[in-house]
């Protein structure tokens, strides 16, 4: 099993839906999993306490009132293009209790409870997407350069340059200024 922790939320470019990318101790590799709402997932990253206690809130209170606690959450297969996690819970007497659960709610409590995030190495395998992060700190580097040398000059003449590119005017020829019939 491979620990995994959360790396961040993002939008799916095509379907506009939130996903949330774990990401392995190496750093090399990420698994995305859509989700259906990535605010619990927030405001447990962030570590936001809102005034009314949101559902993942409420569970963490009842585990602890329970005499619970979220030992880990395990990511562990994918079925039908579903990722299915487990809840692996301890009570008061060592004794171990496994709930199924969707990996976006076992993901918000287990930041909620600072509980691991653990994932069965064949799904990262399966599901990961590689990332090379010494390649990605050299593209923002280089980005942040290009912008410390551009001022709004600057990008509004390339702004000009390439609609201008993007559309040459009227055609040229006996026909370019005729009237249309």
């Amino acid at each position: 099993m491979v620990e995994m922790r959360v790396a961040g939320i993002a939008l799916d470019a095509a379907s506009r839906s939130p996903i949330v990318l774990l990401r392995d101790p190496s750093g090399r590799r990420q698994v995305p999993i859509w989700i259906d709402q990535a605010q619990n997932i927030l405001s447990g990253l962030n570590r936001e306490r809102p005034p009314r206690p949101l559902s993942h809130d409420l569970m963490a209170s009842l585990l602890e009132a329970g005499g619970l606690r979220l030992e880990r959450v395990i990511i562990h297969t994918i079925e039908d293009n579903t990722f299915r996690a487990v809840l692996k819970l301890q009570n008061g007497t060592d004794q171990l209790l496994e709930l199924d659960a969707r990996p976006s709610d076992a993901i918000a409590l287990a930041l909620r409870t600072d509980s691991g995030i653990w994932m069965l190495e064949e799904v990262v395998a399966d599901a990961s997407i590689p990332v090379d992060a010494e390649a990605d700190a050299e593209d923002q580097e280089d980005f942040r350069r290009f912008l410390e040398r551009t001022t709004p000059a600057d990008l509004i003449r390339h702004i000009g340059r390439t609609v201008a590119e993007a559309d040459p005017g009227p055609e040229e020829g006996p026909e370019a200024g005729a009237p249309g019939l």
